[in-house]
């Protein structure tokens, strides 16, 4: 997994970007105006190392005296609340908000609607509020379903196979349709021998859950449904810790380097791909549009819409695609999601060879 630095949990960051009227805007030069984007955490790598640098890539092809306002709440819903009223103080014109507690940041989206802020509910849903102008995000639900029909497949047929469910952080509403999408697929298919909803996604709390799971069911685990790759990486160190070996299938989610390695290694079966840069640069190019009263296009979001219990929110919903052995090559790195040089260590170089990355 890439380290990231951690941003200081109050500081905004203007970032003033570069490149002229963006092809959204038709030609000549336009006024400047500010983007905030407010990520919600850190425990994900992605959100620093890859949303954040590709939403700023994208904004700065737009729009050449743009501002964007950066802060990530590192997991913290009233560091979130603060950082976004700084960004209304501050004058943005747009806010894209990937909420760390869904319901709680509906008093953001009405503080903002109050400022008459446009508001795009990035990679997780805001609940609760008639006022926000765009959800993007991933067919989640999908992606649950994604790992349970992976790890059917690893489990080979075997009769009434018991595993452990390691879901996400039950405040966040992608956590939920994740599961939703697993039990859909699993359900009357497996024995559930534990399962738990993982606080924070933080992978400490997974390889708790999981050594306690481990402890109760006397090892007998024959598969495990991890929500996201950090979970599976502490599900994965507590069934190493209590001896398993060979590890059980194991999913994952978001495409982590270091789950790319386990992948290649045999030690997780697989993971799901979110091209992050095609989420990223959608919300920048949303964004954009709202930010200069630009039409956006219908194709953009088909039609579809998500309720968020208060209302039907138009939604631009990306297609998530699972990664094993025999992908890698042909998606993450592909993409330049992750490079060879990335991946293929020399700890790993067999397996890259093996696997056929180049």
């Amino acid at each position: 997994m890439k380290l990231v630095k951690l941003v200081p949990a109050f500081m905004i960051l203007g970032l003033a970007l570069m490149a002229c009227g963006g092809s959204s805007g038709g030609g000549g030069a336009t006024a400047g105006k500010k983007i905030a984007l407010l990520l919600p955490e850190a425990q994900t790598a992605r959100y620093d190392t890859k949303d954040m640098p590709y939403f700023k890539a994208k904004l700065a092809a737009l729009c050449s005296n743009c501002t964007l306002i950066y802060s990530n709440a590192k997991q913290d819903a009233p560091t979130q609340q603060t950082q976004a009223e700084a960004a209304i103080t501050n004058g943005a014109n747009v806010i894209v908000l990937d909420p760390v507690d869904g319901a709680a940041a509906a008093a953001i989206v009405t503080k903002a609607k109050a400022a008459n802020i446009p508001v795009i509910s990035y990679d997780r849903l805001i609940l609760n509020t008639a006022d926000l102008n765009y959800y993007l995000s991933f067919d989640n639900a999908a992606v649950g379903a994604l790992q349970g029909n992976a790890l059917l497949t690893a489990l080979g047929g075997k009769t009434n196979p018991q595993i452990v469910q390691i879901n996400g952080d039950p405040a966040d509403n992608n956590a939920k349709l994740f599961k939703q999408g697993a039990h859909s697929i699993l359900d009357g298919k497996v024995k559930y021998g534990k399962e738990y909803d993982t606080p924070g996604w933080l992978p400490a709390n997974a390889q708790t859950e999981m050594s306690g799971a481990l402890t109760a069911l006397a090892n007998k685990v024959d598969g495990v449904l991890a929500a996201n790759d950090g979970t599976a990486g502490g599900a994965i160190a507590a069934m190493k810790s209590a001896g398993l070996n060979p590890l059980p299938p194991i999913t994952g989610q978001d495409a982590e380097l270091a789950a790319i390695q386990r992948i290649l290694a045999g030690e997780q079966t697989m993971t799901v791909y979110k091209a992050i840069k095609a989420e990223a640069e959608a919300a920048a190019q949303l964004a954009y549009d709202l930010a200069f009263g630009v039409a956006v296009p219908s194709s953009m979001t088909n039609g579809k819409t998500v309720n968020n219990g208060k209302a039907d929110i138009k939604s631009v919903l990306l297609t998530p695609v699972a990664v094993n052995k025999t992908n890698v090559q042909s998606t993450v790195v592909a993409d330049g999601f992750w490079t060879k040089a990335d991946i293929c260590t020399s700890q790993y170089a067999a397996a890259c060879t093996a696997a056929g990355i180049s």
